[in-house]
């Protein structure tokens, strides 16, 4: 396997970073945490402009056909980025489920629409239901409609979680391949979320001084600070395998992604521990930027299955391999 991107790949992340920088992507992000959506939305509609939503819808449909190693792509810059609202469900977890059931639906998610999906038994909420125009319920292979019940908040401020029931259905397939695309980029998420903490945690400590020296400079410090950096290096041969495993359709695909979410779940885990360790109290406050990733974090480590959860999937798809060897 060849896990190195080629140029497209790094333009297309590059052009995405650059969207999401002239965003402001801190005040959209606390607009949105307060109920106002606006800004988020217009973002929303740039990415979708670009090409990002409809990454995986196939051109008939006004998408731009593409696969699992391009999703990691885009999903590790929204990650980094922060950007709310319902990424997962909408750039990879929506369209692979109406592929199969209601292909009229995707133009409108090429365009610019939000879906956000509940899917049993792993994902039992679904995110911001009161920005997406479609809401989806996923049980025992039947995707349906769903109607959303009340919001509830979650440890991370941009995200609202609801209970869905079926209203109407779509259609019954095999879910199972939906269910591990948005495995792999809710790692991609993680991914980018980590990438994004260690960065700023570097760049605090190089500035940070106590007795006259910066704090980046003290030999424990830089302990931490290459740990986090190893656990994410380690993690992206992971993702970027997955996301081949996905593309090419291999055996060992549901095991992979799972691998993959163990792996930069935990990277992006000790990457945000870490932050709150270098930075001290002012990490903790919600008034300093850090939080926003922080608490993203915190939520993505157990969305889409917990760690638990993917690591028995992990050892199952070993012993069965070892029974079949």
């Amino acid at each position: 396997m060849r896990f190195a991107l080629d140029e497209s790949h790094e333009d297309f992340a590059s052009s995405i970073d650059a969207l999401l920088t002239k965003s402001d992507m801190p005040a959209v992000i606390r607009a949105w945490n307060t109920g106002d959506t606006t800004a988020g939305l217009a973002v929303w509609q740039r990415l979708a402009d670009t090409g990002v939503n409809g990454l995986l819808v196939a051109e008939e449909h006004d998408g731009l056909g593409a696969d699992a190693v391009d999703l990691v792509v885009a999903l590790e810059q929204l990650g980094r980025h922060a950007v709310p609202g319902p990424v997962v469900e909408t750039v990879a977890v929506a369209p692979a489920l109406l592929s199969a059931v209601a292909p009229e639906k995707l133009a409108a998610l090429a365009g610019g629409s939000l879906a956000t999906v509940a899917f049993a038994p792993h994902v039992p909420y679904a995110v911001d239901t009161d920005v997406a125009a479609l809401v989806l319920h996923v049980a025992d292979g039947t995707v349906s409609v769903g109607t959303a019940g009340p919001a509830r908040e979650s440890v991370d401020r941009s995200r609202r979680l609801s209970e869905v029931s079926p209203s109407e259905t779509l259609g019954t397939t095999d879910t199972a391949a939906a269910f591990d695309i948005g495995v792999l980029a809710s790692a991609a998420q993680l991914q980018g979320l980590g990438r994004t903490l260690l960065e700023t945690t570097v760049e605090y400590a190089q500035q940070r001084k106590q007795f006259g020296r910066a704090i980046g400079s003290f030999q424990a410090i830089k302990h931490h600070l290459a740990e986090v950096a190893v656990g994410l290096e380690m993690a992206r041969p992971l993702l970027h395998g997955a996301a081949l495993a996905m593309r090419d359709g291999l055996p060992t695909a549901s095991r992979d992604v799972s691998a993959a979410k163990v792996a930069c779940g935990d990277a992006a885990y000790r990457a945000a521990r870490t932050a709150l360790q270098v930075h001290g109290a002012i990490g903790y406050t919600q008034e300093y930027d850090l939080s926003l990733w922080i608490t993203k974090v915190r939520a993505l480590v157990t969305a889409w299955g917990t760690p638990d959860a993917h690591r028995a999937r992990i050892v199952d798809a070993l012993e069965k391999a070892e029974v079949a060897s």
